[in-house]
């Protein structure tokens, strides 16, 4: 008897259409430019709103979608697929099989087309900075002191954490890229403090990119304050040991979610929302997370979205055992754990949320100029607003403003464009101190 598969199927093929007849559910797989010329940074994706036809349209002229095509025989496919004649690549290797699992699952949570807000920035960044350095200042203050008096046994003031996350989520929805600016603003010695306020700014920025409502968007605000709560009750010796961790350390680390919770649920005023993301901040969408080893559909939706986050504020911070990395590898290291580790659908909106080049990112230009992102562009993620701060050999040179979107040009007359993304302290480029020393003082204009 053969062990061939027998029978037909139907094969998903390439086909062109224009971007003027372009409709919500298609499989977009191919441009007809290259996918680094445009603003979609998933090469590939299902398109599930408006918006996204309408950059389409433009962008390009036509687009290539999946459909189907012609029937096979399965039996002849089998046999083809061990030798590899059937494989094919989409932008950048990114094959059929990860491309169907990006469809956003139904237990996703997020909004609906039809019943999410629409957010519209209603003033510059630079008008909302000032405002938004003293809230992120006092709001560090309020996280730093959330955890001290934890650690000396004294309840949590539920009401001060509420009224920090309104003041994030009230910069948030005046200019969603101010406060996003600042959590580049990394201080080492006062991560966990940091951590725990960043968390929360990228997790109302994010939810406001959704389109949750604003009640909602603080309710996901003040879970990402509170979602480390629970390493109020790990020793700081161990939390900032400079070597790797024992055994027992380790152990006791990877209790904090199971004191988090213990925590939340001694306070009259908790949330139970609060309680899952402190709970539930570290399980993974394959059952190989921790404390409980939950699968996909058992993880709460506000703790998926805060896991992405999490994991996105720890990799491009540094640490006393590490050095942080840059937006773009992190966001690169969150996509190739999709399906694995986190939900696809919130890993794919979440790099839309962040873009490519986010406020207070350190850019190395094609001419070799550097300088640093002030201000994204909502229509053209590869092409914001830059401060140049070093010429072609990495000399300090006079700082002045460009924006890629306009197609400024420098003094060979050639368009400016971001060759890549660099860490922070790069080329001597450090943002805070440059802020504190007014070389940016520009921003809050």
């Amino acid at each position: 008897m053969s062990s061939h598969p027998t029978g037909t199927r139907k094969v998903l093929t390439r086909k062109p259409v224009p971007v003027n007849e372009l409709v919500l559910g298609m499989h977009v797989i191919e441009l007809d430019r290259p996918w680094l010329e445009t603003d979609f940074l998933i090469q590939g994706f299902i398109i599930q709103r408006q918006d996204e036809i309408e950059s389409l349209q433009r962008q390009c002229t036509f687009v290539y979608v999946e459909g189907i095509e012609h029937t096979v025989d399965v039996s002849l496919e089998s046999r083809t697929e061990k030798s590899g004649l059937l494989s094919r690549t989409m932008g950048a290797q990114v094959n059929k099989s990860s491309a169907i699992q990006d469809k956003p699952t139904k237990q996703s949570g997020k909004p609906t087309e039809q019943t999410r807000t629409i957010y519209i920035n209603k003033i510059s960044s630079g008008q909302e900075m000032q405002v938004a350095r003293d809230s992120y200042s006092s709001a560090k203050t309020v996280a730093k002191n959330i955890m001290e008096d934890l650690r000396i046994g004294r309840m949590l003031d539920m009401n001060q954490a509420r009224n920090t996350v309104d003041d994030v989520v009230d910069s948030l929805l005046r200019n969603d890229d101010a406060l996003v600016w600042l959590t580049k603003l990394k201080n080492q010695d006062e991560y966990t403090a940091e951590h725990s306020l960043n968390v929360c700014i990228l997790s109302a920025a994010f939810a406001r990119h959704l389109g949750h409502d604003e009640a909602e968007i603080r309710k996901i605000g003040l879970a990402g304050l509170l979602h480390d709560i629970g390493k109020a009750k790990i020793p700081v010796e161990i939390l900032n040991k400079p070597g790797p961790l024992d055994a027992d350390e380790r152990a006791l680390v990877r209790q904090h979610p199971n004191f988090g919770r213990n925590l939340l649920m001694t306070s009259a005023s908790s949330e139970h929302y609060t309680i899952d993301v402190a709970y539930s901040h570290h399980e993974r969408v394959d059952g190989t997370g921790y404390p409980r080893a939950l699968q996909a559909h058992q993880i709460p939706y506000y703790a998926k979205l805060v896991a992405i986050v999490d994991t996105y504020d720890a990799i491009t911070s540094s640490r006393v055992y590490d050095t942080g990395r840059a937006s773009m590898e992190a966001l690169e290291i969150i996509y190739n754990s999709r399906n694995s580790h986190f939900d696809t659908d919130l890993t794919i909106e979440f790099i839309r949320c962040i873009g490519v080049y986010p406020p207070g990112s350190i850019v190395v230009l094609t001419n070799g100029e550097v300088g640093v992102v002030i201000e994204s562009n909502k229509n053209s993620k590869l092409r914001p607003k830059v401060v140049l701060l070093k010429d072609s050999d990495k000399e300090w040179q006079e700082k002045r403003t460009i924006d890629l979107s306009l197609g400024d040009v420098d003094e060979d007359n050639k368009t400016y464009a971001i060759a890549h993304e660099v860490p922070n302290k790069t080329f001597d480029i450090d943002i805070k101190a440059l802020l504190q020393e007014g070389w940016l003082n520009f921003v809050a204009k």
